[in-house]
């Protein structure tokens, strides 16, 4: 019940023994996530402790490189909370060693070094799925956590979540909490990124146990309409949208929408309008999304 990441993924974390690391290593552990180790070259061959998520000590390795990492623990997950200035090195390093799914956490990447790691993983045939960067990650509930998502918001269930915003990601499940997800991923909002709306919608489709698709997305750029070509063609399930940015100023950039709206492209009601033109049916507020999604699963 689950995309790209489940309860047998063994998670690394680059960057394990920094404060953000520290933090939400412990808080991963807390969601019952497979972390067997971590990355830190300057710190290789320490140990870093945690608790597990029954309470009990876990005393964690730290290697010198993803590479190593792989190869003692059987990693295929890696969560890098990189300082954006090494964060092009960290990806490196990760997609060279092979690493099944890179989660990017680090917002303030230079826009150059994220299509680099983008241009560098499709030379190496794709065989690392990225998430992000500057997203809060990607959570199967009760199975596995790799990110920043709260993690007790939410239970298991039938809804598939993909979205550009971090905390619009957690008030959906939230509010949708009494029927339960897959898989919730927040996939940036930075002008590129790795896994897109399409890629996730896709992997839903195919996912036997996701009965319906939660999507949201954000004013700027087109990569809603693009979704929503794209839903019209090949997605079979349900799908309710909420578009953020329905009171912004046109013509000025928003946040980590990642452009700038010009004319109608863009703008949530030309978002909005396109993707109810691919049977979607979008909500004006992330509650009427959620009751929306209640409507179409009669709960």
């Amino acid at each position: 019940m689950s995309i790209f990441l489940n309860s047998e993924s063994k998670v690394i974390v680059q960057g394990i023994t920094g404060g953000e690391g520290t933090k939400h290593t412990a808080r991963m552990l807390a969601a019952g996530t497979k972390v067997v180790g971590g990355v830190n070259a300057r710190k290789a061959g320490t140990k870093v402790s945690h608790k597990d998520k029954d309470g009990n000590d876990v005393e964690l390795p730290v290697f010198a490189s993803v590479e190593e990492a792989m190869k003692e623990t059987g990693a295929d997950v890696s969560v890098a909370f990189v300082p954006p200035a090494f964060s092009k090195d960290a990806a490196f390093e990760a997609i060279d060693a092979g690493i099944g799914l890179l989660v990017i956490i680090t917002e303030g990447i230079p826009v150059q070094d994220s299509a680099e790691i983008w241009a560098h993983a499709t030379a190496k045939g794709n065989k690392t799925r990225i998430i992000g960067p500057n997203c809060p990650g990607i959570i199967s509930p009760e199975q596995s956590l790799a990110g920043i998502i709260p993690a007790n918001i939410t239970k298991r269930g039938k809804i598939g979540l993909v979205s550009k915003s971090g905390t619009l990601t957690y008030q959906l499940m939230y509010e949708l909490r009494d029927i339960g997800f897959s898989t919730c991923i927040g996939i940036g909002g930075d002008p590129v990124i790795g896994t897109t709306h399409i890629d996730a919608i896709a992997a839903f489709q195919e996912d036997p146990d996701t009965e319906a698709i939660v999507m949201i997305g954000e004013i700027g750029g087109d990569a809603e309409e693009r979704a929503a070509e794209f839903i019209k063609e090949n997605v079979t399930k349900p799908v309710v949208g909420y578009v953020a940015g329905f009171t912004a100023p046109e013509g000025k950039t928003m946040g980590h929408a990642g452009a700038i709206v010009s004319g109608s492209s863009g703008t949530a009601e030309a978002k909005k309008k396109a993707l109810e033109a691919a049977g979607v049916k979008v909500g004006k507020t992330p509650s009427e999304t959620a009751n929306l999604m209640r409507e179409i699963l009669g709960a």
